[in-house]
């Protein structure tokens, strides 16, 4: 320790030190070191207070340096039984639900389990301050009191039956610290000396008062209230304060101000900081631990029960599955692959699927299909909570998860918060409550880990960078203070008491009110401030955007003219732009002989879109639990449609109430087949009225005409020299004059629509559509399936012929170029490359500022006497239509 450092004068100052008075009040009431206590505020302070007394006491017999929980420990080991609380989430819960099974609340205890527990734990330290006999009689009838403040609703009365219980459960349980209230405890000892920190602990007040004027109160707070001069930086967002944060840290211990202190305001912030400093080779040493719920082993765990739901979603399944030891394995990934393809978000739908399918490819995947089943079907049924415990660890094991789990630090952890290590905890027995449902039991598990924290093990050599919470800096020297977060969210002035409490149930309580909550805050960041080399941060606005102000402590810093706007720590590094070149590849090498109107579409769109997409193969995985929209409902209609003509044909009919009928059983059909929610699908279900009588007018029209459905769903090829034309057409009807009439349903405005067909030039779709078809002669039309009041209309090509022959033409001349060795070069605009898929390969947002020029230029030109190919003429230069 620096001989300079406030801490060192707080403990070894030869008038006033913390050391220097407990040894003259040793020697002033001939109190023998070896039997008496010294009561320190936190833990961490234990080994401190030690060192100082070796550094500065007087030889001979130590004091013992303690706090509650550890002198407690030493005095008696205390183990819970029955009803006691036991400070344990995986007991306390279950305990909970019996006590409310037992006052009525037999079908919510899974629900107020939680809130009950909560309360049970912010009446603790006050039950255990009084003694046994005491706290079963009047102190829980006072206790109790509180509850009957408001019972004019229902919420009221229900919220004071939870505190009623709660109040009398921790009133009868026994606790660890009781054994320090016993006369056998203070007969061992002859003096309680309480070093106290900011805010008093009832416990150690009740101590005080049992052992009378054998006990001595020493403050640790420094007494000089002067705040020194820190540092301040302005970061602009969370990553800028991390980065900030990081960076001050690094620059202490290049300075040699080991250990440096950073201070957790927020636990997200933290762990960034901390992720950056492990990338420069820092390890911190975390005494405030992150919440178990949050590490990876935790994760897997989790994923393994919402797997086995009855209605778990196949990216549940997936996810289970590649938290195992063969989660890389060729059967996962092509289970992936499978249900990303088929788009089937719910897990049961493709059990369903793989049972009646015929396909090979389906067949080979129906026993590694079968085996998750296996898995999963004995965690369907409901069981007393041990029997869980024992199910879910046959689950890990069974999943080669269990043997991960228990070599990883946080995942020992897990496994000893849930009493999954079979005898460890005693016999599984003691568990009291009834049966749980997966889901209950789900829910248990995931409170059991939000409440368990995960601290990593310190390591053998001592730490450079220490993360602590703020009041943890009281009586303990750092080279350096850095405190993120000092903005007006992440450090109130006057933080938030814990609990729903009101004031005046507080003060009848005993519980700390906000005043003093202030207090201790302001106390502590003084002390913070003490400190030497005290960096404060903070940021302009969140991640969201939103302005952040600084905290009220740093704004009164800076009315008092402390705080020093400091310099970067950062060093600033020049990066020399490097501008991508327009990307000019060939296709040559990979020809294509299938090509369907998508195909064509995209590169007369942007060549090197087709070329990514459609001659690499490559393609952006598809989510699986993406909401159904207005794509998932033109796919329904299609199939609707499909179904409705086809059953029309078989049984032709002119009733309108019998056709009405028809469509109908086709909706329901289509529903089924295509596996989509009711839930889901009803803001389209209740326009589908307004849909299903438009068309059914708009068919009458049609077929007065004298059209004649002929065929739904069409698979149609033809050949075109060494390439083959593929589509699948919506619908193809016969005119009176014997002329095929193509239909392509669309659920998009007509306005849309009527502007595709204005230059047949650039209307691909119905001209490909018109050359799948073998007549010569030939209609095509856009037919607008819409639920507004102009309902469904046919929006014409007029000169699809000669589209189609310029189309075919074109076809020819492109894929002839691109086989010479055509350059294919990124030429979308506007909406094409917004939702382009390979637009984070051309890197078009990152070229050169000749790359625009060059683009245009790019292309090859075409052979003498030949037309230009569509992505070099002007259609491509605008926005697709």
């Amino acid at each position: 320790m620096n001989e300079g450092h406030p801490v060192q004068a707080l403990w070894c100052d030869p008038a006033d030190g913390v050391v220097a008075r407990i040894v003259r009040a040793l020697a002033e009431r001939e109190l023998h070191a070896a039997r008496t206590v010294v009561l320190v505020p936190y833990a961490q302070l234990m080994g401190v207070a030690r060192a100082m007394w070796a550094r500065c006491g007087s030889p001979g017999f130590v004091p013992r340096f303690e706090t509650t929980h550890n002198w407690a420990r030493s005095a008696g080991g205390f183990v819970p039984t029955g009803y006691d609380v036991a400070h344990d989430m995986a007991r306390d819960l279950v305990t909970a639900q019996a006590l409310l099974s037992q006052s009525g609340f037999h079908a919510e205890r899974f629900a107020l389990a939680g809130r009950v527990v909560e309360l049970a734990y912010q009446l603790v330290p006050l039950a255990a301050a009084v003694a046994p006999q005491e706290r079963v009689g009047d102190w829980a009838a006072r206790a109790a009191q509180v509850a009957e403040a408001g019972s004019e609703s229902e919420w009221f009365r229900t919220e004071s039956a939870l505190i009623r219980i709660a109040v009398a459960w921790v009133s009868t349980s026994g606790y660890a610290t009781d054994v320090l209230q016993r006369e056998s405890t203070r007969a061992q000892v002859d003096a309680l000396i309480v070093l106290e920190g900011f805010q008093t602990d009832p416990l150690t007040q009740a101590l005080c008062a049992l052992w009378g004027d054998r006990a001595l109160h020493l403050s640790l707070v420094p007494a000089n209230t002067q705040v020194d001069a820190a540092a301040s930086h302005v970061a602009l967002d969370p990553e800028d304060e991390a980065e900030l944060a990081a960076a001050c840290v690094l620059r202490h211990l290049a300075e040699d101000r080991a250990p440096v202190a950073l201070v957790a305001t927020d636990r997200a912030l933290t762990r960034r900081i901390s992720a950056q400093l492990k990338a420069q080779g820092i390890v911190t040493h975390d005494e405030t631990g992150w919440k178990l719920s949050t590490t990876r082993a935790a994760a897997a765990l989790m994923s393994a029960l919402r797997a086995c739901a009855h209605d778990a979603g196949s990216d549940q399944v997936l996810e289970w599955l590649k938290s195992g030891a063969d989660g890389d394995a060729l059967a996962v990934q092509s289970l992936e692959a499978r249900l990303r393809r088929e788009g089937l978000r719910d897990w049961s739908a493709w059990c369903a699927l793989i049972a009646r399918s015929e396909k090979p490819q389906d067949v080979a995947m129906l026993p590694f299909t079968e085996a998750i089943e296996a898995r999963r079907a004995p965690m369907t049924r409901s069981r007393p909570l041990a029997e869980w415990l024992g199910a879910l660890r046959e689950l890990l094991e069974a999943s080669e998860q269990w043997e991960p789990l228990s070599e990883d630090m946080a995942g020992g952890k897990v496994i000893a918060a849930l009493w999954l290590d079979a005898g460890a905890h005693g016999d599984d027995e003691e568990f009291p409550g009834g049966r749980h449902t997966l889901a209950e039991f789900t829910a248990w598990v995931r409170d059991v880990l939000e409440d368990a924290s995960f601290v990593p093990p310190a390591g053998d050599q001592a730490p450079k960078v220490i993360v602590l919470p703020l009041y943890q800096l009281l009586g303990r020297a750092f080279g350096a203070v850095v405190i993120p977060g000092c903005d007006d969210r992440r450090l109130p002035a006057s933080p938030e008491p814990p609990g729903n409490w009101s004031a005046a149930q507080r003060a009848d309580l005993g519980l700390p009110s906000r005043e003093t909550l202030e207090a201790a805050q302001r106390a502590a960041w003084a002390a913070a401030l003490h400190n030497p080399s005290c960096e404060l941060l903070w940021r302009q606005s969140d991640a969201s955007g939103e302005p952040v102000r600084p905290s009220p402590l740093v704004q009164a810093l800076q009315l008092d003219h402390v705080l020093q706007p400091a310099t970067d720590p950062r060093s600033p590094r020049e990066v020399a732009v490097q501008p991508t070149d327009c990307p000019k590849p060939s296709g040559a090498l990979l020809p294509l002989q299938n090509i369907s109107t998508s195909v064509y579409e995209d590169l007369r769109r942007c060549p090197y879109r087709f070329f990514a997409l459609r001659q690499l193969g490559l393609r952006s995985a598809d989510e699986l639990d993406a909401e159904i929209d207005k794509r998932d409902f033109g796919n329904w209609l299609h199939a609707v449609l499909g179904h409705f003509h086809e059953a029309l044909l078989e049984t032709p009919t002119q009733d309108a109430q019998e056709r009405a009928a028809l469509i109908e059983d086709a909706s329901r059909r289509a529903t089924q087949e295509l596996g989509l929610s009711d839930a889901e699908f009803l803001p389209f279900a209740a326009a589908w009225p307004a849909v299903r009588d438009g068309y059914l007018q708009w068919l009458t029209g049609h077929e007065a005409g004298g059209a004649v459905f002929v065929e739904a769903e069409p698979w149609k090829e033809q050949p075109l020299g060494d390439l083959r034309l593929i589509g699948r057409l919506d619908r193809i009807d016969r005119m009176p004059d014997g002329q095929a009439f193509v239909i392509d349903y669309k659920t998009e405005s007509a306005s849309v629509s009527k502007e595709r067909v204005k230059d047949p030039t650039e209307d691909t779709q119905l001209a490909f559509y018109a050359a799948l078809v073998a007549d010569d002669t030939l209609r095509a039309a856009y037919v607008n399936v819409g639920e507004k009041s102009s309902g469904t209309q046919t929006v014409e090509q007029p000169s699809v012929v000669e589209a189609r022959d310029a189309l075919v033409a074109g076809i020819i001349s492109d894929f002839t170029r691109i086989a010479q060795g055509a350059a294919l070069p990124p030429l979308g605009e506007g909406a094409v490359c917004d939702y382009c898929a390979a637009r984070g390969l051309c890197r078009k947002d990152f070229w050169s500022d000749e790359a625009p020029r060059l683009a245009t230029a790019c292309a090859s030109p075409p052979p003498e006497g030949e037309a230009p190919a569509p992505w070099g003429g002007p259609a491509v230069g605008g926005d697709t239509k």
